[in-house]
């Protein structure tokens, strides 16, 4: 639970963990009335008990200093108008929402990547939250919620990417696919937790107005379409289950690997060409943590390498471009919406 101030017991913590590992450090516009903001405060009861990917989590209050461990809860955070309580962030693909780039100019950014337990703990976080459950593991992550737990830090996971209470990322498979109710429920849940119940239902409105405007649009056509990642040897393509998977199935596309029971599998140029999409969505990365990150990088590899050089999507450079964080379940999946409904209509006919 959030409980009585315990800054002494984090230092404490933190000096011995530290010892010798010091870490380096359009719409949907956040909420800046300061009328708006009070009368959207104040309303939700606590103890307020959640239950959350299988675990129950208790706030005895208003969380006050916030770690969040990905750029999609980062960007719900600062949509609901709570920049002044987050005091970390990290794991990052792309720049910040413009709308959003005054507000988290502000925020410390503990690691573009995932950061280390210490960099975390050392900014005596009441609750931290992640979109990704890899951030949760034993092995390879920052902490588990348990040790979080231990030094009184409450933990947020995405509905997004949790099902039967099992995180998604973190190990476990999808069986059924992901809608946007899920990251609905993140907002309205996140928005709760900070009493602000009302700037979290604005949010969801006029998400879902922004889909139903850009939808009236779509002439997708029933056209085929795969989602590429990253990764140049190995490509991760979308699945038939994950956030890609539903942008497609939205505006009417058929994703080429919709029969893959995975978010984004590794797969092989080979299976690719098999497939032999109408159009290549790319990822437009802001990092170079794998070959061909980058968009320019992807296509020089796409036009030059033999085996991709027969896609007809390649021949007929029929791409659309999404920034990461608007192929994952987040506030910016809209975003990828928006850019598929215009970017199909400015392709060039097959």
């Amino acid at each position: 639970m959030i409980r009585s101030p315990r800054r002494t017991v984090v230092s404490a913590v933190v000096a011995i963990l530290s010892t010798g590992l010091l870490a380096g450090c359009g719409a949907s516009e956040p909420v800046d009335d300061p009328a708006a903001a009070s009368a959207a405060e104040g309303t939700v009861t606590y103890p307020l008990t959640i239950e959350n990917c299988g675990r129950q989590q208790t706030f005895d209050r208003v969380p006050a200093r916030v770690v969040s461990l990905d750029q999609g809860s980062t960007e719900i955070l600062l949509s609901l108008g709570l920049a002044d309580k987050i005091v970390g962030t990290a794991s990052w693909t792309d720049p910040v929402r413009e709308n959003l780039a005054e507000a988290n100019a502000e925020v410390p950014r503990l690691a573009d990547n995932a950061p280390s337990y210490e960099a975390v703990l050392g900014t005596d976080p009441d609750l931290v939250t992640a979109s990704f459950g890899r951030h949760f593991k034993r092995e390879g992550g920052v902490a588990t919620r348990e040790r979080f737990a231990e030094t009184g830090t409450e933990t947020y996971l995405s509905p997004t990417d949790c099902e039967d209470g099992r995180s998604i990322n973190a190990g476990g498979k999808r069986t059924r696919p992901l809608t946007m109710d899920a990251l609905y429920q993140e907002i309205t849940e996140l928005a709760q937790i900070f009493d602000v119940p009302e700037r979290g239902a604005r949010l969801v409105r006029d998400l879902k107005q922004r889909t139903d405007a850009a939808l009236e649009k779509a002439r997708a056509g029933g056209q085929t379409v795969g989602f590429w990642f990253a990764d140049t040897r190995s490509p991760y393509f979308a699945g038939g289950l994950g956030s890609a998977n539903l942008l497609a199935t939205t505006v009417g596309m058929t994703n080429v690997f919709a029969d893959v029971a995975d978010d984004w599998p590794a797969t092989s140029w080979e299976a690719v060409v098999d497939r032999n999409p109408d159009i290549l969505v790319l990822g437009d990365l802001a990092r170079t943590r794998f070959p061909g990150d980058r968009l320019d990088d992807k296509k020089a590899f796409l036009e030059s390498d033999p085996v991709t050089g027969a896609l007809a999507a390649v021949q007929g450079k029929r791409y659309i471009a999404l920034h990461g964080a608007e192929l994952n379940p987040s506030i910016r999946a809209v975003d990828g919406i928006e850019k598929l409904v215009d970017g199909l209509a400015q392709l060039p006919p097959r």
